[in-house]
């Protein structure tokens, strides 16, 4: 590159990649869409857009939920249809942090706030989701992600853990 030129500009075509959902997120916006548009006319309102986007794992607040309406309801029937739902909802995908998202998953399994997850932590969580597991078998999980030996898992085990097994 020559001295005064300017580096190429990120183009349209990175932002795309960027913002291109998988076949499995696509899915679950579509399930989060039709779980609230129980009538079936392809629209939700207001209030189930809130819902429906808090089922993807956002927090909207109101005002943003408002505004979300206002800049696709074009009409000013104050619901959505789904087509708009999935565009809206591709580029909040695309605006997630994935480490913070992972925090935020770390944070479910830390429910006494220590800053790592213990064998009991563990325990509850399968227990919550029905899985039926020996505290042996959840130890050794455990001991795959703790890296300092401490038979417990810091954050930093656990970001490793969910890149290494793709989960973010």
């Amino acid at each position: 590159m020559n001295k005064g030129q300017r580096p190429p500009q990120k183009t349209t075509q990175t932002r795309k990649a960027r913002s291109e959902l998988t076949e499995e997120q696509r899915q679950e916006i579509k399930e989060a869409f039709d779980l609230f548009d129980t009538d079936g006319t392809g629209y939700i309102d207001i209030k189930e857009l809130k819902v429906a986007m808090r089922a993807l794992g956002f927090e909207p607040k109101k005002e943003e939920v408002k505004l979300m309406i206002k800049d696709v309801d074009r009409e000013g029937k104050g619901v959505i249809e789904y087509a708009d739902f999935l565009e809206l909802m591709t580029v909040k995908m695309a605006e997630r942090d994935p480490r913070e998202e992972m925090l935020k998953a770390f944070r479910l399994f830390d429910d006494d706030n220590t800053g790592r997850i213990t064998l009991k932590n563990l325990k509850r969580v399968a227990r919550e989701l029905g899985e039926t597991m020996t505290d042996d078998e959840l130890q050794e999980m455990i001991d795959e992600a703790d890296r300092d030996g401490d038979g417990e898992i810091n954050e930093e085990d656990f970001i490793r853990i969910m890149k290494k097994t793709n989960l973010f």
